[in-house]
């Protein structure tokens, strides 16, 4: 690769200063800082290291440096972030500090990560599933990625004081400074009047590498809007961003840290794509991301540490009315340090009663699930009431790493009054395959109907993996025994044709 091309990728890269009047809301406090690349040793082997963030706190547990394979080190800027631990006695929320840091890169890039408290017996890369093997050099990690990664460097297995390392692919063709319809937030601090950022149709807000805009990001009744880059969204006052009555909005790139409650909300929206986000939260209600009422919604390559649920969906609540359907969460890392990664169904409508049908979960790694009550369990939960029925939902390649405090299933049809003004109406086809969960932690999992009329039908898993053990009705267990109990798992009477399947099973059906 020449170097006029090695400066040309840089030069897309990196966002100029943002100008001052482009949005009339912006008052922006900007530093002249530049993304840079280090010339390839190989031919495709960039890395592209972003400005530091103003006003955003570091956090010194960890130097972390990276290079494209036989390159130069680079040094990474490593900030802080916020996490939640629940005390179950008394229901204190501590707040506690980790790190994360993050660059692009294309190619092969080499990754070294130091922890300056000194020596550690173990580390462990996550999610296991890539089955990246770390070398240890004294107080330091080395590894290698050959492809855009969100990984956990975790050292003896601390669960807080652990670096989340955001390995972006290089950001393809994003736009200039003086664009036609671009809000263009360059290297530095900007808060927008009080406190919220109005995103028009027809937008493409970007945040450039170095970007930190202190929002609210409000997206209602718009079309054919774009958020995106490798900013940050930092101490929104309220939800970071909330897309409401919108279609063909793309958000892509962007790390949310600190918002007082959830990260993103989409409500009574079509045709909304969600993509590379990464998110932490500490506080209560900290949802990662929540649907309601909307349709034709894919949530992609996301990776989302919360203090609530990772993924909730749900149909009516507040003032938002609808059915929702045909919502795809894939290829996503999710790690619950409260209540559920996934979560469908609490939130409806009992008067005009709405339905979730068509939800679709795919390549997801499941990394912690923490939650002492026992009715709020689950790493995979359907908590299905307000006369809610979900119907055609498929999991397909779902990694469940032990995690501190849960269940592994918890699917119930309930009415729980404290979130319910009635029981939800069912349950109905639910397809797991290749579900498989690798700990010693799980309690009592459930799969629960509440009565004949409101009950749990049709629901198959396919290779249910426990520990490596196949659990299936047909194998693997004395006759006289429940599949379930391999898992294990209760199941009431009022669930209808479950089956637990082998693959050569399913094939031959």
């Amino acid at each position: 690769m020449s170097s006029s091309l090695s400066r040309r990728t840089t030069l897309q890269a990196v966002g100029a200063l943002a100008a001052a009047g482009l949005a009339s809301s912006v008052a922006s406090t900007s530093q002249a800082a530049a993304a840079t690349a280090e010339e390839p040793a190989t031919a495709g082997d960039i890395v592209v290291t972003h400005p530091p963030l103003p006003q955003v706190p570091v956090n010194n547990s960890f130097t972390v440096k990276v290079r494209p394979s036989g390159g130069s080190w680079q040094r990474l800027g490593v900030h802080l972030a916020k996490l939640a631990l629940i005390d179950p006695t008394t229901g204190s929320n501590r707040a506690q500090n980790s790190s994360w840091a993050a660059f692009d890169f294309s190619g092969t890039v080499e990754v070294e990560v130091t922890y300056n408290s000194g020596g550690f017996e173990k580390a462990r890369v996550r999610p296991d599933s890539y089955g990246i093997k770390p070398e240890v050099l004294g107080s330091t990690v080395r590894f290698t990625l050959d492809r855009p990664r969100n990984v956990v460097v975790q050292l003896d297995d601390k669960i807080f004081d652990c670096l989340h390392l955001f390995a972006n692919p290089l950001e393809q063709n994003p736009p200039a400074e003086g664009d036609k319809n671009v809000m263009y937030f360059g290297p530095g601090y900007h808060t927008p009047a009080n406190g919220e950022l109005k995103v028009p149709s027809n937008t493409t807000v970007y945040l450039a590498p170095g970007a930190v805009v202190n929002a609210f990001v409000d997206i209602q009744g718009v079309e054919n809007s774009r958020v995106i880059g490798r900013g940050v969204l930092y101490n929104s006052k309220w939800g970071a961003m909330l897309i409401r009555k919108c279609e063909n909005i793309t958000i892509e790139g962007i790390t949310v840290l600190n918002p007082r409650y959830e990260n993103i909300r989409v409500a009574e929206s079509q045709n909304v794509t969600i993509e590379n986000v990464r998110a932490f939260t500490h506080q209560g209600w900290g949802d990662g991301i929540q649907l309601y009422c909307s349709e034709n919604i894919t949530v992609d390559g996301c990776f989302l540490r919360t203090s609530d649920d990772c993924v909730a969906l749900y149909t009516h609540r507040w003032d938002f009315y609808g059915d929702t359907r045909n919502i795809t969460v894939k290829n996503c890392s999710l790690w619950a340090d409260v209540a559920h990664p996934i979560n469908i169904g609490v939130h409806g409508n009992t008067e005009n009663p709405e339905m979730l049908e068509n939800l679709t979960y795919e390549n997801i790694d499941i990394l912690d699930h923490r939650e002492p009550q026992v009715t709020y369990q689950g790493a995979i939960a359907f908590m299905v009431g307000d006369h809610n029925l979900v119907r055609d939902v498929k999991f397909d390649n779902i990694r469940v790493e032990d995690f501190r405090w849960g269940q592994l299933i918890h699917m119930r049809v309930e009415y729980n009054p404290k979130y319910n003004t009635s029981a939800g109406r069912g349950i109905e086809n639910v397809y797991i395959k290749d579900l498989s969960y690798n700990g010693k932690n799980a309690d009592l999992s459930m799969i629960v109907g509440l009565d004949a009329e409101h009950a749990v039908k049709d629901v198959t898993f396919e290779n249910l993996r426990v520990n490596g053990r196949v659990i299936a009705d047909s194998t693997g267990k004395p006759r006289w025994y429940l599949a379930a109990d391999g898992v294990p798992m209760f199941v009431n009477e009022h669930v209808k044709n479950l089956r637990f399947l082998t693959t050569e099973e399913a094939a031959a059906l």
